[in-house]
């Protein structure tokens, strides 16, 4: 029995980026396309199939420690970004200021799609959704290069809308314009998340 089922939910891919050198800078450039490896987008600094562990999984492992890359992309919704901008007062988020890998449009509540679903291209490229990307504060910088006085808005305003961090499940070409397809796990809502969150 299959444990994934594809959805009626598609999303057109508006914007396509990596970052090249994240000792250089947290920003992003754009690219008309992504070729995915295993280990991501091979230019992309965020790569890679195994990477130091952060913040956000230091309840388990200690800083630094090898752990799979489960992180090799992030993925906004161009829905989302319209509503940090107006948040933070800003025209439009220019994807570039938040390192961000891939921008789509089509799929509501992106940044809360289950974890574990899928993206697929037409080409059978995919994509698994690992989790919610926490907003932070390292994406000021570069908003203020372009902003001023606006950088420091941005993790307010991201909260629930941050998007989410993925990994390559079946290399292939993404490119501007491409539809992506959502397939989700089919199984319950844990039926004791909420007494584990209240821990």
């Amino acid at each position: 029995m299959p444990a994934l089922k594809p959805t009626s939910f598609t999303a057109k891919i508006t914007w396509l980026g990596h970052v090249p050198d994240r000792d250089a800078s947290l920003a992003s450039e754009p690219l008309e396309q992504m070729d995915l490896t295993w280990a991501g987008v091979a230019t992309e600094a965020h790569g890679g199939e195994t990477r130091p562990s952060c913040t956000r999984v230091k309840s388990q492992h200690p800083r630094g420690t090898e752990i799979a890359n489960v992180r090799q992309l992030t993925i906004l919704s161009a829905e989302e970004l319209t509503e940090i901008a107006a948040e933070m007062g800003v025209d439009a988020f220019n994807p570039a200021w938040a390192g961000i890998s891939i921008v789509i449009e089509g799929i509501p509540d992106f940044t809360h799609v289950p974890p574990s679903s899928r993206l697929q291209a037409e080409s059978g490229a995919t994509l698994v959704i690992d989790m919610e990307n926490r907003p932070c504060h390292l994406p000021a910088k570069v908003i203020e290069e372009d902003a001023p006085g606006k950088g420091k808005a941005f993790k307010t305003a991201a909260v629930n809308r941050r998007g989410v961090t993925a990994w390559v499940e079946r290399p292939g070409a993404l490119k501007v314009g491409d539809i992506l397809r959502l397939h989700i796990p089919d199984q319950p809502v844990w039926q004791h998340l909420d007494a584990a969150r209240a821990e």
